[in-house]
Parts: structure tokens; sequence; C-alpha cells
């Protein structure tokens, strides 16, 4: 009897548990038997890496029986990449590699029946904990880029079996992957913040929105620039961190989005259409995979014609929008993927699109317009720190196209970088993460502005959870100012954000 043990990964969420491919040759009628929780992808491995061996002029034990288990045997195990790991157990048990020569070495890849290997998903977890175990991995060649944003990680890159049978025979070693250039500078592709005519308020507000990283929402007829001015948001945003680019990459990676290694640290800007499902948006499956709002991790999603959207589906975000993170529950296992996005949400001011506080710009009645804004649920609103107004504007139109008006994206990045600066010297995070009892501690007060800001919550009927919202958004506006303390200025700002507010007194007056 001869046994062997291969170590490789599972994928579950964004975890990679290790896995123990345990090869045993044993005497008795010849048979393949795959154990240990597999799936019917796994189970046909078997024929996939008998084939390949055979292909690779490498030598089968078709007179024994063989078992492979993969243990722990609770783990839920899906997908091809432990083909490659099964395929090394097989060679060790029957000795045709040597044991000592795969110690502290992952495998990962699917077979081919021509023995090439190809890439698999979810590899970047995997590496990563790899990293931690301080064990070498040996990928597909076509898992370069995963494996190029890992640093201090020995990853070999694989053509083929027969590549591989010769670097653990010492004949011919493995090319090794290259760590990308962190400090390359990221680019964006959405323009000029300076390239919108007028809407300075709504210009302010995404500066704002970019420094605190609140979320917001435009307010105002089509064709007023609601989504170039979502999009130019991410031309004031900060690079990823290196921290934030890898989680950012295992979410990419499980949900097998192959990115270029150029734009890693890029932010992404998700932008589902509204006719989604709620699967679609949050993440769901069977395996579950990472949703909408999972992608925009640490970037942007951005919700146009908002009231469009199913109400199921968008109050499937209120729990995101406060945790950061989803949790997907399945009878064997639940998974979880991180969701700490920003969100940028649009719409009209009515289903037809016009309304300018009369009954005369506009072909729906304050019924329909009232049923058509209370799609939205208060308690997602309530999530929703900015609401700007995006009216239309004649004078811009008279301006020259070519003229530059305004602060550059550049200049206001460099503004978003100082504020987010001082809030990370202050407090250890954004403005817009701080928990209600560190509000207080950070938005001191006088008692005149504080008894101003209660009597403005009380006359418009807010919540104790847009009051903090409050804060925190003045906060952002006192740090752009570069003022210690919030204030009363700052205060009444942040209080003027209040568009789809208003819009509704106006409409509920008619």
């Amino acid at each position: 009897m001869a046994l062997a043990t291969v170590f490789t990964r599972a994928s579950l969420g964004i975890d990679a548990p290790e896995i123990r491919v345990e090869v045993d040759l044993a005497r008795g009628l010849p048979g393949f038997a795959i154990v240990g929780l597999p799936t019917a992808t796994i189970r046909e491995a078997k024929d996939r890496v008998k084939a390949a061996l055979l292909n690779a002029g490498l030598e089968f034990p078709a007179a024994t029986k063989i078992t492979v288990n993969l243990s722990p045997a609770d783990i839920p195990k899906q997908g091809a990449r432990y083909e490659l790991a099964i395929a090394i157990g097989i060679l060790v048990a029957s000795g045709q590699i040597p044991d000592t020569a795969i110690r502290d070495t992952e495998f990962y890849g699917e077979l081919a029946l021509n023995a090439e290997l190809l890439p698999v998903a979810g590899l970047v977890p995997s590496l990563l904990a790899c990293r931690t175990a301080k064990r070498t991995a040996v990928i597909p060649l076509k898992n370069e880029p995963d494996a190029s944003l890992i640093k201090n990680q020995t990853s070999f890159l694989v053509p083929d079996l027969v590549s591989i049978f010769e670097h653990l025979h010492q004949h011919n070693e493995l090319r090794k992957a290259c760590p990308v250039d962190w400090q390359k500078t990221e680019t964006t592709h959405y323009g000029d913040i300076a390239e919108v005519m007028g809407q300075e308020q709504a210009k302010r507000a995404l500066l704002l929105a970019a420094a605190g990283r609140h979320h917001i929402l435009f307010v105002g007829p089509p064709g007023t620039g609601k989504t170039m001015l979502a999009q130019r948001l991410m031309s004031l945003m900060p690079g990823l961190t290196e921290q934030q680019a890898l989680e950012l990459a295992s979410i990419r990676s499980i949900a097998q989005r192959a990115g270029s290694v150029d734009d890693w640290r890029v932010r992404e800007f998700r932008a589902p259409h509204h006719s989604c499902s709620a699967a679609a948006l949050v993440g769901g499956g069977s395996p579950p995979r990472p949703g909408e709002i999972s992608l925009a991790h640490h970037s942007i999603l951005f919700l146009d014609e908002l009231p469009e959207f199913s109400r199921h589906v968008l109050d499937s975000l209120r729990e995101p929008l406060e945790s950061g993170h989803v949790t997907i529950s399945r009878a064997a296992h639940q998974v979880q993927f991180p969701a700490n996005f920003q969100l940028i949400c649009a719409l009209n001011p009515s289903p037809c699109g016009q309304f300018d506080g009369s009954l005369g710009s506009c072909r729906s009645t304050p019924d329909q317009i009232l049923n058509y804004l209370n799609k939205l649920s208060g308690p997602l609103l309530d999530r929703i720190d900015i609401q700007v107004a995006v009216p239309r504007e004649t004078s811009s139109l008279r301006l020259d196209g070519t003229q530059v008006t305004g602060e550059t994206s550049e200049q206001m990045k460099q503004r978003v970088i100082a504020a987010r600066q001082q809030q990370y010297r202050r407090q250890g995070c954004l403005n817009s993460e701080l928990k209600a009892s560190e509000v207080v501690s950070h938005c001191m007060l006088t008692d005149a502005d504080h008894e101003f800001l209660i009597t403005a919550i009380e006359k418009l009927k807010l919540s104790h959870r847009a009051y903090h919202r409050t804060l925190r958004l003045a906060r952002s506006i006192a740090d752009l100012d570069n003022q210690k303390k919030v204030q009363k200025p700052h205060l009444a700002e942040a209080m003027g954000y209040r568009a789809l507010d208003q819009l509704i007194d106006q409409v509920r007056s008619l």
C-alpha cells in the first residue's frame, strides 16, 4: 500500500481553507474513487486525470484500487481546481515523484485531456492563505495575473503536466510569477469634473461625498448630467491601498472577472440595470457568488433610475450599507462576502421626468408623483447622507463647450486626499465609518449649535440615524475647510442637502 498527501485549498467566499488531498493505492479490484464531499465536477476529475497522465507519457496505476480523500470532508468542494493536486498525489503514491519534492507546496489547476494546465477561478484568496502558511504555490501559467498581485509569495507557473514533472525532478525549473509595480500610478477613464458645465452645488456635493465616503442621491430631470456627475466621482477618489486592492482582487478572482494588471489599483464603477434581481445585486446562487455590491467593494455602486428598481431589491441593500458585508445562507453552509461600497443614486422628480414645482411643467398628477417616489422606502433613504438637486441650467449652455470652468478633478482629488488624511490621523477611519458613540466625541458642538441642529431635526422629522449622518457630513465639510471643530455653517450646509425631502413637500402642497 502507498499513501501520499498533497496540499491545496477550497474556495468558500473569500476564504480559502486548506484541503489535504490524500491518495491511497491499495491491492484489490481496480477502481478510482473520490470521497470527501465532492460535487459532480470533482467526481468527473478521475477521467480527466487518467487521460492527462497517459497523454503526458506518465504511468497511471490502472491495476490498483485508487482512493482519493479530500480532507476535511465537511467542507463543500466544487470546481476543477483539485485536479492537479490529485494527479500529483497519484504520481507520488506510485513512486514516480519523491514525496520530499512536494513538501511545503500547494497545487492548483484544472487538467485538459492533453495534459495542459487550465486556469482556475478564485485563486487570489488561496495564494494569500498560501503566503500566510509560508508555502510555495504551483499554479497554471494563465493564472499569472492573479499571482503577480501577491508580494513575498513564490508561485511557479505551469503550462502542462510534463513541465511540473520535470520541475519536481529538478530537471527544468519552472518560471516564477513576477510581482506588479506597486508604485505605478493608477489611471481612470471617466473624464474630468471640469467638463461638467454648471451644476456647482452638485460638484460641491461630489467633493463632500469623496472626502468622507458619503452616499449621495441626485434628483433632477433627464439630461441634466446626473450620470455624468456620478461617473466623475471616480476621478476624485484616491487610489486603493494595497490591502483594499487585494480584497477587491479576491472578489474579482472569485467572480471570474479577469482584469488588467495595470488597473489593479483602480476602483470599480458598477452600474447594474434596473431589471437586475436581488441575487444579482447582493449575491446568491449555488454555489454562492458575489453580487454587484461585493464587486463594488471599496468602490462605487451607481443605481440610475432608482424608482425603477424593485422595492424588494432596493431594501436588500439596507443591511450591507450598515454592516459593510453580506451573508448568504444555504442549507449546508454560510458564505460571507465583503460589501463596503459607496452608493450613488439618481432619479427623476416624476414618472414623466418633468417637475419644477408646478403641475404646468409635468404630465403627472401629485398622486402619481407620490406613488412613484414612494417606491423608495424610508429606511433606505435614511442611509443616504446627501440628496442634491440637479436642475436644468440654461445659462451653462451659453458657455463655450471647450472651456474648462472651476476646479479640475486633479485639484479636487488633492483636497479629498488631504481631508481623508486628517480623518485617519484623528479617528483612524473615514467620517462615514464613525460609530454613533464616536460621532459625539469627534463632532463636538457648542450648546447653541447643538440646539440649532436639534431644532432642525425636529422640524424636518428626521430619525436618530439621520441625526448622526448629518453630524458625519458636517464633519466632512469642516475637514474640507480645514476646521478642527464643527460649526453652525457646516451644520447648515449639511442640512441643506435634502433635495428629495423638499421635492416631496412641494408635491404634497399642490
